[in-house]
Order: structure tokens, then C-alpha cells, then sequence
């Protein structure tokens, strides 16, 4: 069985036994005054930028609020101390020496009450937290320190199969370890992790703990975000997963202007290309996305967007498939004009329309018990989202900031509608489908894509 692991990790040693090491890969290099062969010059350069992150959680009885009753810990004999808090390590890369911004994962600080960032040098500080996206698995933080050493962003669209590459990170948080390797596979998605994916793959050995540090090319610059790992037994077999930097940079603009990435809508739901399809289309490659429906009244509509164009380009940049269509139009930001070339019947033009902001509307909303913070609206039959989810639904009307629905990744103008596998179209059946569950899967749109949060 292939399992998928994130990265960031409780500190347990027994996992070192169960690790498999990667084959290493022979780099290019330069040579040392003794003329051997040394990737030491670009190490030096760029380990400084790369940070060791501790997060420091709630143990699991102080998340039930029961518990921080002392009343009830008395007479249920719970001790009148918290639980000891649980230490988790991942990395994180200084990418704004001036502004003390630092790049890391989501999970890396998921649930953290406080993170502290470790410098190369050994230097700690506090860390404020900036914003996260669950949707791309980034999280910002910052930092107030002086002498600060920050890793240039690269142009992550210019990497191909085979360019060599450096991750770095706190493996197993055993202290900052750097490994080689080569890009192995653009473009990878359908892992389950999150909403969107475009992941680059690398056989550059990383760990858990690595999550959140830095892939970096020979010149010494940041493409990617270490994120995940397929790995039997917890450990490195050669296949790691990366964000894009330009994803990331992406997503970091938008948290550091809004504090969050506010995803709009064009209007379409798009698949990839089959054989058969492209043949009846008359299209001669299986690169790009067709559109596979075009929402009534929406930009893509009016932009002249229709059902069956294939979408090969977006912004002068080639399309591989759906996955990645729908990887970048989720971090344009609402109100750019974006232009698409697409295909149809033989002939190719270009398209040019604009990112809106989702449709919300109807009030303050209904307050919902087990995620405290939450608002929602029920979708009123005869709207154009009744129409557009053949069914109701509920629309957050309102998240407030550091409650526990924002922690769990929910955002105004999300559209819920599946609860454990079963549509829900009203706020009584999405508080009964919550009431008693261990854990919960919340089906939503945001924007015109479709989000799985897990909630335990």
C-alpha cells in the first residue's frame, strides 16, 4: 500500500529505524582550490535563508472544552494541570530579509497555539502568524529579527524534467541536513493532499520534518516548498513532492495583502482530454482542458466561453491538463483580467475575460454549534446557486478569524454541500450531520472548484 505523508513531525525517534534511503544523484559542481568536485560555495550561500520551525500545540484533552472546566476535571479526576504541550518540528524558508517574512507549510503550523523559528545560527524568535491556505498547503509567518538572510524566489515555470536540484530542511528534527537530486516528474496532482495541485516531484531525499523547506536550483534559488512524501514506512523512497515557488509566491501575496487568498469564479468546470474526446474534436495533442460546462449568466459566458472549447493556454503559458487550469485560476485574483487561447473547431483564438467574486448574498446568516465562528446562509430555490447545484445548499456568510472554522480552513463564500459523503441542503441537516460525528469530511465549492476540509 502507497501511503502519502506529510512531512512535519512529532519528534519520535523510533521512526529514524524505518527510514529508506534514496539513491543519490551525481551533480554538476564546482571544483575547491584542491580541484575536487564541491556543491559547498552554493550551501553556504543558501542554508542560512532555510529555518528550523517548533510549533507548539494543545494536548487532545484541552481541545474539549469540558476539560478546561476545572469543575468537571475534579470530578472526573482529571489533573487541575494542563497536559504537558506536544512539540512538533518542521522547516521554513526566509524569504524577505527585511519584513522577516518566512514560507512554510499549512500543517506545519496547523492547530499551533505558538511557533518558534530557529535560525542557522541558533538564534530564536517568536513567530506571528500571517495567514495560512489549507487550498495549497502555505502558510506565512513573520519575524522581528535584524541580519536576516533571505532566498531569491525563482521562476518555478522554467524548470524541466531532469534539472538538478538541493532540498533542505530539519529531517527527523535531527538539525538542518541539505540532499540532491534531479526534478523527476511537473505537473503531479491526484494525491489526495489538497485542493490544488501542481506539484513538482524530486528524488532529492527529504524526511518528515522537512515540510516546509526549501528545493532549490544551482542557482542558488527558491522553486519550490517541500510539502509531502510517498513513503511506505514513513520514510524516503526517492519520490518527494514540492509547491511551486510561483504557486507559493502567489498565495504568500495574497495572505500578506488580505491575510488570506480570496479565490473568485469565471464560470466553468473543466475535465482533461481523452483520446476519444480529441479525436471527435479534432484536436491533434491531449494538452489542455476542455470545457466541459459553462455556468448561465457568468464571465465565461459572457466572455463567449463555450461547452467543448479546449483551453491550451492561460496567460501565454501552455496548459497541461484540468488539474493545472484549475491550479492557476485559483490563485488569480479577484477582479484580474486573465486571457485563455482555446480551441475549437479547427481553429484557435484568444479569450479574454475576468475573475469575480463569489456570489453571496441574504444576511447575516445561521450561527452553527460545533464550528464556532461559522456562518451560513441557506440557499433559497430559484437562485442561480440552486440552479447551479441542482439542490440547496449553504453559503458561509461569515468566518470569524482565528475561531475554530477559520482554523479548519472555512471561508466566506464557501458553498457546502456534502457532509460525510451525504448532500446536505439546509443548516438543521448540516448541525445533525456534525452532532456525534469522530470526524467529518465538509464538501464545498470555493469559487469553481470543489474542496474536500477534514475535520476530527
Amino acid at each position: 500500500m502507497i501511503t502519502l505523508v506529510r512531512l512535519s513531525q512529532l519528534l519520535v525517534a523510533a521512526v529514524l529505524g524505518a527510514s529508506v534511503v534514496a539513491h543519490a544523484q551525481p551533480m554538476p559542481t564546482t571544483t575547491d582550490a584542491r580541484g575536487l568536485p564541491t556543491l559547498a560555495p552554493l550551501v553556504n550561500d543558501v542554508t542560512p535563508a532555510v529555518v528550523n520551525i517548533s510549533v507548539v500545540t494543545r494536548a487532545p484533552m484541552e481541545n474539549n472544552p469540558l476539560f478546561r472546566d476545572p469543575f468537571f476535571r475534579r470530578f472526573f479526576g482529571a489533573p487541575d494541570r494542563p497536559q504537558q504541550r506536544e512539540q512538533a518540528a518542521g522547516s521554513g524558508v526566509i524569504v524577505d530579509a527585511a519584513r522577516g517574512y518566512v514560507l512554510t507549510n499549512n500543517h506545519v503550523i496547523k492547530d499551533a497555539e505558538r511557533a518558534i523559528v530557529t535560525l542557522k545560527d541558533r538564534r530564536q524568535f517568536n513567530a506571528k502568524l500571517v495567514g495560512t491556505d489549507p487550498g495549497t498547503d502555505i502558510a506565512v509567518l513573520q519575524i522581528e529579527a535584524a541580519g536576516l538572510s533571505a532566498l531569491k524566489i525563482g521562476d518555478s515555470d522554467n524548470l524541466q524534467v531532469g534539472d538538478y536540484v538541493l532540498a533542505i530542511g530539519n529531517p527527523f528534527g535531527i538539525g538542518q541536513t541539505v540532499t540532491s537530486g534531479i526534478v523527476s516528474a511537473l505537473g503531479r496532482s491526484g494525491l489526495s493532499v489538497e485542493g490544488y495541485e501542481d506539484f513538482i516531484q524530486t528524488d532529492a531525499s527529504i524526511n518528515p520534518g522537512n515540510s516546509g523547506g526549501a528545493l532549490v536550483n544551482l542557482r542558488g534559488e527558491l522553486v519550490g516548498i517541500n510539502t509531502a512524501i510517498i513513503g511506505p514506512a514513513g520514510g524516503n523512497v526517492g519520490i518527494g513532492f514540492a509547491v511551486p515557488s510561483n504557486m507559493a509566491r502567489a498565495v504568500m501575496n495574497q495572505i500578506i495583502k488580505h491575510g488570506e487568498v480570496r479565490r473568485g469564479r469565471l464560470g466553468i468546470e473543466m475535465a482533461d482530454l481523452s483520446p476519444e474526446i480529441a479525436k471527435k474534436l479534432g484536436v491533434n495533442t491531449l494538452d489542455g482542458a476542455i470545457i466541459a460546462v459553462v455556468q448561465p449568466g457568468s464571465p465565461a459566458e459572457k466572455s463567449g466561453l463555450r461547452e467543448g472549447d479546449v483551453v491550451t493556454a492561460l496567460n501565454g503559458r501552455a496548459i497541461r491538463n484540468a488539474t493545472e487550469l484549475r491550479a492557476r485560476l485559483g490563485l488569480t485574483a479577484i477582479g484580474e483580467e486573465v486571457e485563455m487561447r482555446v480551441s475549437r473547431a479547427g481553429t484557435t483564438r484568444a479569450v479574454r475575460t475576468k475573475i469575480v467574486a463569489p456570489d453571496v448574498s441574504g444576511g447575516d446568516g445561521q450561527t452553527v454549534a460545533q464550528l464556532p465562528g461559522l456562518r451560513v446562509i441557506e440557499i433559497q430555490r430559484g437562485s442561480p446557486l440552486f440552479q447551479r447545484l441542482q439542490g440547496g445548499g449553504l453559503v458561509v456568510s461569515a468566518v470569524e478569524q482565528n475561531s475554530a472554522a477559520w482554523v479548519a480552513g472555512f471561508r466566506p463564500g464557501d458553498i457546502i454541500y456534502v457532509v460525510n459523503r451525504r448532500r446536505i441542503q439546509t443548516a438543521a441537516e448540516f448541525q445533525t450531520s456534525l452532532r456525534g460525528a469522530q470526524s467529518y469530511a465538509v464538501g464545498l465549492l470555493r469559487g469553481d472548484f470543489t474542496l474536500t476540509i477534514t475535520l476530527r
